[in-house]
């Protein structure tokens, strides 16, 4: 049996879990989140816990067993807290602007490049250098994070360009043997 899938998710007080036809809707405080489950996968609430259930041993069901039970879990999570991330921005003159809902990169393009927001994700920026995304749902502050970070990775050698906020940037060295003079 799969450990993650048996463990029971925590309920909190302002959190209401439905299952209709096969979707499980979870509403909170920041919003409302859906998700296709499929019909061999079931949701029973006991107490303020949930419980996430597979209805035979087949394989499959066995594998979406754990992942159904995680999703969920984020969902929970994501309409009581929220979900958040950083990118930072490195490099001489490299920096954001915020435009209406939209980000104006200048990192070292000929031209700014304009983010758009996706639904439900809200962009914002702080200072020159930081910018953050945030949205009830985990997946698409996840996806939106590595599109803006997709805009100019950073540089292997002088570590110029977007990184996530905290993420560790092992720089390669340069060509030693040239100050050497050979």
């Amino acid at each position: 049996m799969s450990r993650v899938g048996r463990l029971p998710i925590p309920l909190p007080k302002d959190v209401v879990v439905k299952t209709d036809n096969g979707e499980v809707i979870v509403k909170g405080p920041k919003g409302e989140l859906r998700r296709s489950m499929g019909s061999d996968i079931t949701i029973s609430q006991e107490n303020n816990t949930l419980v996430v259930a597979r209805a035979n041993e087949n394989r499959d069901v066995r594998a979406r067993h754990g992942l159904m039970r995680a999703l969920i879990a984020n969902m929970v999570t994501g309409v009581t807290k929220g979900y958040e991330k950083g990118i930072d921005i490195v490099g001489v003159g490299y920096k954001a602007t915020k435009a209406g809902d939209k980000v104006i990169l200048n990192v070292g393009y000929s031209h700014p490049v304009e983010v758009l927001p996706s639904p439900g994700i809200v962009l914002t920026v702080e200072g020159t250098t930081k910018v953050k995304i945030s949205g009830i749902d985990k997946e698409a502050v996840g996806l939106k994070a590595a599109q803006i970070k997709a805009i100019k990775p950073h540089d292997a050698y002088k570590g110029k360009g977007l990184r996530y906020t905290g993420e560790i940037v092992k720089l390669k060295p340069g060509k030693a043997g040239k100050a050497i003079g050979k």
